[in-house]
Formats: structure tokens, C-alpha cells, sequence
């Protein structure tokens, strides 16, 4: 993509509303606007990197043997009132009439909606067990929506559901989930730690959610240090073997760590002092397990083994994946801008051409996007006839990993200069090195 075409409407001030790093930043590279409290605009900049985290959601659940749908943000409230939750939900469910006087809500969880379809269709144990998730937009009536994308109204979810016909079965679901978690988040480059956690409105007996520890999280948590040093990494997990998935459940979850709903200060009082951590955490995702919670009030039976009717045992995982953004910003950046890791960057490398109008700066550099282009990386040149501090300032705001600078002193020597945001250290090469460099670092983070 070429800048001088393209739309990057980047503010140099910060605006007033904006109370914490990312959403600062998100209005300052032009990644969002606000269309009214707590909902939000995606602009082009934005939008590639949610279509960036989505991408990386839809591999991992799918690799993981769960298989996508869509249903719709609004929903009859018939089917809450069945489960019960219709009036207990409370006031961040947005109720509305359509215009035959029927009650539908803007969906803020689809447990009843998915319910529905699979026992629509769904009879024998034969066809269990069973994974559907969606990837779908999201809203609750936040009484007070703050920190941009963070706590907004309406959000871009991925919402799973599991059908099992037993509770041992599910279980396995459960840990099948917290496996492709972890590959999910350490794929973004983010450190999101599973903690135990209350079930809230969900409903359900086990429950953890996934924090990336944050000044400005908004929940308290209590862990031991040794679990910020476990990582998932590219292993060759059987997501069908029940103890492999076991097993990586034990391994995450066996050292302390809570939220503050669920936190016992006589349990974490029995770790060394010096691993002790007590910080603030944002949570970027949650899974469950609720049994019968809603196959029981809704009729979701198969026919078991021996013919009998029984409730299927269900659990659900989510992930914020608008949520995802403002955590990944909150976890990567400095006082010039964001830091995108690889695996979600906008734009694989940026280009700049300290001299627009020179010949030999102008051939250089269209040589690199073309060749960058054939590669299959996506690069942002940065043509404008602007000034070079103008142009460095906004490839630091706007965070990508890697830059190509270009210029004419640099050409004369057969150079240019490969720059790291994340490190700020640069390295001159032939320009065909540093397109090799790149892309070798881009084979790395598929």
C-alpha cells in the first residue's frame, strides 16, 4: 500500500477523552473513531490488525477441530425466557421491540442461541462430541463504557460452544480450549495467564480466565511468579489425546493464580514471599464448563448408548477479540507510539524515501515494495512529499515491527537501512538483503 493512497488519518494531538495508552494511541494512528459512547468506527489501519487477530482466532480454533458459523446479533427473547435469564441478565442487555411488538435482544453471549440449533438437529451421542464458534459482533449497555476498545458497548467476539455427552467428556473440551488459548495469545505475541476465576452470569462450575498483566486492567490479581515464565511455544499438541490436553492444563494452572473474586489469601500466603505478585490484569478471554446449565431448561437430549434421553454436558470459551487490540497496544508500546509484534502488524514492513522525486531514491524504493510484494508481505511505502522527521514519526506511531529507510547518500554506497521498532537498532544492507532479512523473520510468524 502506498500512503499517499491511502486513508491514515493520524492525529498529532492527543485527544482529551482518551484515558488510557491504547486507546490514545488508537485515535492517534487513526485506527478508530467514536460514533457515539463506547461504540466505535474501525478505520482501515484498525481494521487490518482485527482482521489480523481474527485470522489467527479462526486457524487456531480450526486446527484445534472447532468449526465456525454465524448467528445473529439480535435475538428472541423467548428463547432467554426458557433458560431463565431473559429478566435475570439485569440492565447491560439491550431489550427492543421490533415493529410487530415482539421482544429481541441485542445479543451480549449466544449460550440459548446455539442451544437451539443443536437441538434442532443433533439426536444420537453418535454425532458427539461436537465444537461450533462464532466470530460476531457483541453488545452490553455498559453504564459507564471507558478506555476505548477496552470497555466499549459493542465488541467483536469469538464465542465457542462444546456438546458432550458426558461431564468428563466436556472436561476434555475445556483443556482442548485453554491448549489452543495459549498457541492463540503466544501467536499474537501476548502473555495471557489462564486464572481461576468467578463464573459470573455464564454460570457454570470451572472456570478460568486469560489476563495480560497491565497497569491498567481492570482487575486485581494474585499470582506466583513462576507462571509468567511458562510458555506454550510451536509444541505438536493431539488436541483428540486426553492426557496431552491434561497435561498442559496441569502444567498452567497448577501454580497460584487468581482473580480477585476468586482469590484465598490463606492459600497464597503458603507461597515464598519472593514469588508472591499481587498486580492488575486485562482480561482477553474466558472459558467454561456449565454442565447442564442450559441443555436441561432447553431440551438439548441426544439418545445415549442405551437409547435413553439425555441433557448434553456443554461449556463455553470466549475471546475479546476487539478486546484483543487495546491489551496488544497496552503490552507494546513506547513514548513515540505502538509496537506490533509480527504475528498482528498492519503491515508487514514500512518504506521510507527520505527524498521523493530523486530518481535513484524513487527507483530503490519500488524495487523493494514490488519485491516485498512478490514475497507475499504486505508493505506501506511511504511516498508523500513530506519531510523525513514527519515520516519517521508516523511509522513510530503507527508501530510496524521493521522499516526500510531509503536515501540517496545511502544508494550511493549500495545501502539502505533496516531499522527494528521494537529495539530501535538499525543495520545497513544491499537493498536485496534486507528484503531477504524481512522475509526470513516473516517465515517465523505465519
Amino acid at each position: 500500500m502506498r500512503l499517499s493512497r491511502y486513508f491514515l488519518p493520524v492525529l498529532k494531538e492527543t485527544p482529551a477523552e482518551a484515558q488510557i495508552v491504547s486507546h490514545r494511541l488508537m485515535l492517534r494512528a487513526g485506527m478508530i473513531k467514536q460514533a457515539s459512547a463506547g461504540i466505535y468506527s474501525w478505520l482501515p489501519l484498525g481494521f487490518r490488525v482485527l482482521e489480523r487477530i481474527q485470522q489467527i482466532v479462526h486457524e487456531e480454533q480450526e486446527r484445534a477441530g472447532h468449526i465456525p458459523l454465524l448467528m445473529p446479533t439480535l435475538q428472541s427473547a423467548d428463547l432467554w425466557r426458557e433458560s431463565g435469564r431473559y429478566d435475570a441478565y439485569g440492565e447491560e442487555m439491550l431489550r427492543i421491540k421490533d415493529r410487530g411488538g415482539r421482544d429481541l435482544l441485542f445479543s451480549p453471549t449466544a449460550e440459548e442461541l446455539i442451544t437451539d440449533i443443536f437441538r434442532s438437529y443433533v439426536k444420537s451421542y453418535k454425532d458427539l462430541p461436537l465444537t461450533l464458534y462464532q466470530i460476531q459482533w457483541k453488545f452490553r449497555d455498559e453504564i459507564r463504557p471507558r478506555f476505548g476498545v477496552m470497555r466499549g458497548r459493542e465488541f467483536l467476539m469469538k464465542d465457542g460452544y462444546n456438546f458432550d455427552l458426558t461431564k468428563e467428556a466436556a472436561l476434555h473440551a475445556y483443556n482442548r480450549h485453554l491448549v489452543s488459548y495459549l498457541r492463540t495469545y503466544e501467536r499474537m505475541g501476548l502473555k495471557a495467564i489462564p486464572m481461576r476465576a468467578d463464573s459470573g452470569p455464564i454460570g457454570g462450575e470451572d472456570t478460568h480466565e486469560f489476563l495480560v498483566l497491565a497497569e491498567t486492567g481492570e482487575s486485581e490479581v494474585f499470582y506466583d511468579s513462576e507462571v509468567t515464565d511458562l510458555t506454550f511455544g510451536d509444541r505438536a499438541i493431539n488436541y483428540d489425546s486426553v492426557e496431552e490436553c491434561a497435561g498442559v492444563l496441569e502444567e498452567f494452572t497448577s501454580r497460584y493464580a487468581r482473580t480477585d473474586e476468586t482469590h484465598d489469601e490463606a492459600v497464597f500466603s503458603q507461597i515464598p514471599e519472593e514469588r508472591r505478585r499481587v498486580a492488575r490484569g486485562i482480561e482477553v478471554g474466558q472459558i467454561f464448563y456449565f454442565g447442564t446449565k442450559y441443555s436441561e431448561p432447553l431440551g438439548a437430549t441426544v439418545q445415549d448408548g442405551d437409547g435413553n434421553k439425555v441433557p448434553v454436558h456443554m461449556g463455553s470459551h470466549g475471546i475479546g477479540v476487539s478486546r484483543l487490540l487495546g491489551a496488544l497496544i497496552e503490552a507494546n508500546h513506547d513514548d513515540k507510539g505502538i509496537i506490533w509484534p509480527e504475528g498482528v502488524t498492519p503491515f508487514h514492513c514500512g518504506i521510507v524515501n527520505l527524498k521523493q522525486g530523486d530518481a535513484a531514491a524513487d527507483a530503490a524504493c519500488e524495487n523493494l515494495y514490488d519485491q516485498l510484494k512478490t514475497a507475499g508481505l504486505e508493505p506501506l511505502y511511504d511516498d508523500r512529499d513530506e519531510r523525513a522527521g514527519a515520516k519517521f514519526a508516523t511509522m513510530d506511531l503507527i508501530g510496524l515491527p521493521w522499516r526500510i529507510t531509503v536515501g540517496p547518500r545511502g544508494l550511493k554506497n549500495g545501502v539502505v537501512e533496516l531499522t527494528s521498532r521494537r529495539t530501535g537498532e538499525s543495520v545497513e544492507l544491499a537493498p536485496e538483503a534486507a528484503v531477504h532479512q524481512v522475509v526470513e523473520i516473516y517465515r517465523k510468524h505465519p
